[in-house]
């Protein structure tokens, strides 16, 4: 078979990182482009790290990115230029960003998730089945804790998962969206979904959906203990983009959940 040419973005990143670990140990890939957004005189694996350019990802089948929005809306245009697959695992999209993401979907394709976890995933689905099986009764919140240095809150799994409720309920989530708490010990059950962020330590990431109805509460979790699953993920997404015509993807689609 022959090998899937990967740009790596942010390969300086905790998750680029992973990546770049992960493509070197999986025979079905080739690391063509590592790029940051910055002038590194530095080469990783024997490649030279490059910034976000047209000749970076001139070689590349599919670009990798993880990184943050602006960067991503950075290599968006540049992808979309060249017609180039992208997955991003990118979180902390706006409105108006996640909008244009649509719009780039229309001439590449692009495979999007909040965390390209299988089980997580899972979680999600299992979140909107909950959430259209309880009755409105039941409020709900949403519960992560991430290491110390992750900036954006709620998590972008966070949001899946509140996103997973209000689609089970088949209401739209923007008007579903309650209060964002950060490192709070406690925080309430609303009418609208609230979310509680923890920051601290090394913590590859905890999430936790809670329905109560003041008489029961249904809880629905998910730990992850090794980064990897991330990166392996990411890359079976990148094998399965290989495929597909322009359009926007999740994981969902991937794993064909109904």
């Amino acid at each position: 078979m022959k090998k899937i040419n990967l740009a790596i973005t942010g390969c300086l990143g905790r998750m680029g990182q992973q990546l770049v670990r992960s493509t070197k140990n999986n025979k079905n890939f080739k690391i063509v482009s590592l790029t940051e957004s910055r002038i590194i005189t530095k080469k990783i694996s024997g490649i030279k790290l490059e910034l976000n350019t047209i000749n970076a990802f001139k070689k590349a089948n599919v670009i990798v990115d993880f990184t943050v929005p602006k960067c991503t809306m950075q290599v968006l245009k540049i992808a979309s230029k060249l017609k180039k697959r992208i997955v991003i695992g990118t979180t902390g999209f706006s409105k108006k960003e996640e909008n244009l993401i649509k719009k780039y979907s229309k001439k590449i394709p692009i495979l999007k998730a909040g965390n390209m976890s299988l089980g997580v995933n899972l979680l999600m689905y299992l979140t909107e089945i909950a959430s259209k099986s309880l009755s409105n009764n039941f409020l709900t919140k949403v519960y992560e804790v991430h290491h110390k240095h992750k900036k954006d809150y709620p998590s972008g799994t966070a949001l899946m998962l509140g996103k997973g409720i209000a689609d089970g309920k088949n209401k739209n989530f923007y008007s579903l969206i309650g209060k964002k708490y950060l490192n709070k010990k406690t925080f309430p059950y609303g009418k609208k979904i609230n979310f509680n962020s923890i920051r601290k330590g090394k913590i590859i990431g905890e999430h936790e959906v809670k329905f109560s109805s003041g008489k029961e509460i249904v809880t629905l979790n998910h730990e992850s203990f090794d980064r990897a699953l991330y990166s392996e993920g990411a890359l079976t997404a990148s094998k399965w983009l290989m495929k597909k015509k322009p359009g926007l993807y999740s994981m969902r689609d991937l794993l064909n959940f109904k």
